[in-house]
């Protein structure tokens, strides 16, 4: 049973990695802006802060990819800064974990922001969607969070 249950995983695993490969996208929300990465970042921070929300962890994903470049081949650069800001809201989390335990799957929550290197001047900033499934409570519960992702985007970018 317990090699089922690895077997079952491992062909799960590569499903998730290969969707990109077979053509499927990964569902984000994102919206491009013109301006300086700076402005929008701090625009960023405001709008999730302003939520009432903490911001649990900022991981600074281009600066990884500089500090490796020399060890991973092919390697050239993509942004010329990018980040992820990580953070959850205590009243939404409940209420996903309450409809499905499983939930404590999207916690926490993440919104990206980055500069590409070939696109000086435009930033974006976007998050993945996360799936509405489950039970109606759970559908309910995680519209909310995608809702709230949303409006944060909306109101860093000022869309």
């Amino acid at each position: 049973m317990r090699y089922l249950i690895n077997v079952l995983g491992s062909i799960g695993l590569i499903a998730v990695f290969m969707g990109p490969v077979f053509g499927q996208s990964i569902p984000v929300k994102e919206f491009i802006v013109e301006g300086e990465y700076d402005d929008v970042r701090f625009d960023l921070e405001d709008a999730i802060v302003s939520q009432g929300l903490k911001i649990d962890n900022i991981s600074n994903v281009s600066s990884m990819l500089q500090r490796t470049a020399d060890v991973v081949p092919g390697s050239k650069q993509i942004y010329t800064t990018g980040q992820q800001f990580q953070f959850c809201s205590a009243v939404l989390s409940r209420a996903t974990m309450a409809a499905d335990p499983a939930n404590i799957a999207y916690c926490p929550y993440m919104i990206y922001v980055y500069q590409r290197v070939d696109e000086p001047g435009k930033v974006h900033i976007g998050y993945r969607k996360i799936d509405e499934v489950g039970s109606e409570a759970s559908i309910k519960a995680l519209k909310a969070v995608n809702k709230l992702l949303t409006d944060i985007i909306t109101e860093a970018s000022g869309n």
